[in-house]
């Protein structure tokens, strides 16, 4: 899978965006989701959800992070 991004239209307080952590964020999420598909499949359903609803919780965190943090950039530069 490339990582590589071309073209996004960002607003401009989020410019400082690391867009390759960001997809990186992603990919591991789906990861996660294989994993726990995985687990449904081998009977362990209770297993396979607590697995995406930490994931879930884990990966909106990080998100919410990274766009704070270029917030915050966009406050030092303005």
């Amino acid at each position: 899978m490339s990582r590589k991004v071309k073209s996004v239209r960002v607003p401009i307080e989020l410019e400082t965006l690391n867009l390759s952590k960001l997809i990186r964020e992603f990919e591991n999420y789906l990861r996660d989701l294989e994993s726990a598909t995985l687990l449904k499949q081998e009977g362990n359903r209770e297993a396979a959800e607590a697995l995406i609803k930490t994931r879930q919780l884990d990966l909106g965190k990080r998100i919410a992070k990274m766009i704070w943090e270029a917030r915050v950039e966009y406050g030092k530069i303005k």
